[in-house]
């Protein structure tokens, strides 16, 4: 009895880390308090975004503005660039390689072809560096990231606009005649940028996490550029090469030709619904959704590591 006496009490129980941690959370949850830059639902980032719509198209129309504000000849570089690309690939391809010979309207179906695909290169490298590029604007302010990459494709959008009133005067020039499928550049217009901000998204992500990326891009642009039928009508090509059957699918279902050619298809005559591939309207759709609803997605679940480490 008196061993049990003298015995001395036995020490509480330290707290542990879970033990801590979960009296943190019973306290946060009293007062109301959340993680600082926690990730929103998505229903609630959509409707962050569509919140900040005013300064997304600000934002864009202020960097197209600034983008040749050094130059002399200013916002004239902002048609004047594609249309001296086309000019070196009219005298590359077309001259040098003879890709125009059964192509008719060559020069229309050039310009177009190198506008088109600007649109989405200028987009892909933009999305690249959007994060990246803009670390003082993320660490600085709390905003929706997203708005970054959709609001430098909202910018390319903005310069294709400028290059298509351009390409209207070159369709004059060369004899293609107004027609009712003009209006048809709408809808395509709307699929490819869909298309683009998703794939800038993407890339967005990626260019945040691995900047190296933005390094290897321009290379791998340039392929995909060559096989988009851009400077030569992918139609021939798979038509005169017997190639394989899955690679003349791959060719045809490419996003990039898939644009380029419906954009053909709506301002040129001469070039008909027979050289378009096979259920091109759905593809068109399935790429812009695919992309689009996917990068917006992929973008939104890396959103509490942007602008971290």
């Amino acid at each position: 009895m008196s061993q049990a006496l003298d015995t001395p009490p036995a020490p509480a129980p330290a707290p542990t880390a879970a033990h801590g941690t979960e009296d943190a959370a019973v306290l946060a949850a009293r007062y109301g308090l959340s993680v600082s830059g926690a990730r929103p639902s998505l229903p609630a980032y959509v409707r962050q975004l569509w919140q900040r719509r005013h300064f997304i198209t600000a934002f864009a129309t202020a960097k197209l503005t600034a983008q040749y504000s050094q130059a002399k000849l200013g916002q004239v570089w902002q048609v004047a660039t594609p249309l001296l690309n086309a000019a070196v690939y009219y005298f590359i391809f077309g001259v040098l390689m003879d890709t125009k010979r059964d192509v008719p309207d060559y020069v229309p179906f050039l310009v177009t072809g190198v506008f088109v695909w600007t649109f989405t290169q200028s987009s892909v490298m933009a999305g690249t560096r959007a994060i990246a590029g803009s670390m003082g604007l993320v660490r600085a302010l709390h905003f929706p990231r997203a708005a970054l990459p959709v609001s430098y494709c909202l910018q390319q959008l903005q310069q294709l606009l400028f290059s298509m009133c351009a390409l209207v005067v070159i369709l004059l020039c060369f004899g293609v005649p107004p027609a009712m499928s003009w209006l048809l550049v709408i809808p395509v217009l709307l699929l490819q940028f869909t298309f683009n901000t998703g794939l800038a998204l993407i890339m967005a992500r990626v260019g945040a996490h691995t900047p190296d990326i933005a390094q290897l891009m321009p290379f791998l642009l340039r392929t995909w550029m060559y096989v988009s039928g851009v400077m030569w009508s992918l139609d021939h090509l798979v038509g005169d090469k017997g190639l394989p059957h899955i690679v003349t699918v791959l060719l045809q279902a490419n996003p990039a030709a898939v644009y380029i050619d419906l954009m053909r298809f709506a301002l040129i005559d001469t070039f008909t619904a027979g050289q378009l591939p096979t259920h091109v309207w759905a593809w068109a759709l399935g790429w812009a959704l695919l992309a689009g609803v996917g990068g917006f997605i992929y973008f939104w679940k890396a959103e509490e590591t942007y602008g971290r480490g």
